[in-house]
């Protein structure tokens, strides 16, 4: 699948732009995401907006969060409600420490929204002594947040939370971890010296023939570091696992803005079409990143399932007739 060949709109007051997410609230697109700097971790959070995907994007002042007011808070995923006609915003309050959580703000014109409360907290001693990455998803009716979890910055895994009263108020049930290092063979294993970063940047979104597609971002094995974040869809028929994974899903350009790495996408099904918006950068290290738009087709996305439990199959058969 070609990758975009610009991004969508290059911000220079802003060094850096990750994390996008797109939403319609049914006359207008909005964009969200991270704009600040990954040398200073300081961040606030973008807003643009369209009246088509394709653009042209109206980069508007920064989204205003009342009641949340910390350096480190990014990550924006967002969900409108048209019978509440409310936004509901899901934010990180760190990435790089351990003691994050994950909080939910209200607003009801997509641009100012009010803090309302704490979904989910950090659990000292745990495998999810840090939190961040929280991303809203509708699956067979019900509500649930996906997000990082882990006991060593920098080496999480994919966990999942239920919504007890199906609202996006909560109170959250931790259900657990959904995905592991080890069930991704692309990705780079705890275990190894050369080891980069963990899973995170997950999402969850349910397929018109019902199977789950997790959205997720992995580092390859091998490589300078920089370069190795990937951008990986996996399948499963329940939304707790397990998950096939289809493999990265994007590869970077040969030359120019995507030549590097690309990461933490959002996927929504528009007009038939899987549309993922992504963050991407130059392979020259310390490039800043920049937001991309491709598609997906249905038959594609099945295909490369197809092929991924097939060659599955393959490998547990070889397994067997070995042992």
């Amino acid at each position: 699948m070609k990758i975009s060949d610009k991004p969508l709109f290059d911000t220079a007051p802003y060094r850096d732009l990750k994390d996008p997410c797109p939403v319609w609230d049914g006359s207008l697109w909005h964009l969200y995401g991270s704009a600040g700097s990954t040398t200073t971790e300081i961040w606030n959070i973008l807003h643009a907006t369209a009246t088509s995907l394709d653009g042209q994007w109206k980069v508007e002042e920064f989204a205003h969060l009342e009641g949340l007011d910390k350096d480190q808070v990014a990550a924006p995923a967002v969900v409108y409600n048209p019978k509440t006609k409310l936004f509901n915003m899901f934010v990180q309050t760190d990435f790089m420490s351990l003691g994050g959580t994950i909080e939910r703000l209200i607003s009801a014109d997509g641009h100012h929204f009010e803090w309302t409360d704490t979904l989910i907290r950090s659990i000292p001693n745990t495998h999810e002594a840090g939190i961040y990455d929280p991303d809203p998803a509708i699956i067979n009716g019900r509500k649930y947040l996906t997000y990082s979890g882990t006991d060593v910055v920098g080496r999480p895994d994919i966990y999942l939370a239920k919504s007890t009263n199906n609202t996006w108020r909560g109170p959250w049930k931790r259900v657990g971890k959904i995905l592991d290092h080890s069930e991704v063979n692309h990705h780079n294993q705890k275990s190894s010296s050369n080891y980069e970063w963990g899973l995170e940047g997950s999402q969850l979104l349910e397929l018109p023939n019902g199977l789950k597609l997790l959205n997720a971002v992995c580092f390859l094995p091998q490589g300078e570091f920089q370069t190795r974040q990937r951008i990986f869809f996996a399948i499963s028929e329940n939304v707790e696992g397990p998950y096939t994974s289809l493999g990265p899903i994007l590869q970077p350009l040969d030359d120019g803005w995507a030549s590097g790495e690309n990461g933490h996408g959002s996927v929504i099904l528009h007009d038939g079409l899987i549309h993922l918006f992504y963050q991407a950068r130059p392979s020259k290290l310390g490039s800043v990143w920049r937001y991309g738009h491709t598609t997906f087709s249905m038959e594609y996305i099945q295909e490369l399932y197809q092929k991924a439990l097939q060659n599955n199959h393959q490998k547990s058969q070889q397994k067997f007739n070995e042992a």
